[in-house]
């Protein structure tokens, strides 16, 4: 009897895009534009994206939009959250102080300059990126924005959510 080897990349498919913003709007001012432009309406969603890192847990805000007419899930999120830890310093032999220090944290720590991502579920071959990228950049308060390789991101993990 033969043995059979299975992959985890079998089972692994790619039916998201995912887009980068530059942009330095607050996160419901972008979901906004972002709503006014191309006709969707993202709301803010109750759950936040929670990610375990050594400083403690971080949260990340989303926003996200139901397309059921073309049975797409759309999903806005900002890439940088800053997490902000109590350290004890002593100062003196008897005195002891209390510092906050600030820690950046990114959903995509290899994409540090995006600030926001734009996830799209369920998209087929028939999805029309170029086109959302030209509506996006009409949005004057978009610096840019461009499509990403998800074969290249090493915390694509990050996205699972």
């Amino acid at each position: 009897m033969g043995i059979i080897k299975l992959q985890i990349d079998d089972f692994s498919s790619v039916d998201y895009q995912l887009i980068a913003i530059h942009s330095t709007l607050e996160d419901y001012r972008l979901a906004y534009f972002v709503n006014q432009t191309l006709s969707v309406s993202f709301e803010k969603s109750q759950k936040d994206i929670g990610i375990q890192i050594p400083e403690g847990k971080s949260h990340f805000t989303r926003f996200i939009y139901e397309d059921q007419e073309n049975e797409l899930f759309w999903n806005l999120i900002p890439n940088k959250t800053k997490v902000i830890t109590k350290q004890t310093k002593a100062t003196s032999l008897f005195e002891e102080t209390e510092l906050d220090i600030t820690t950046n944290i990114y959903l995509l720590p290899e994409l540090k300059k995006v600030d926001y991502l734009l996830k799209i579920e369920q998209v087929d071959d028939f999805f029309d990126t170029e086109t959302l990228l030209e509506e996006l950049l009409t949005i004057r308060q978009i610096t840019t924005a461009y499509s990403i390789d998800q074969s290249k991101l090493k915390s694509k993990n990050n996205l699972i959510f």
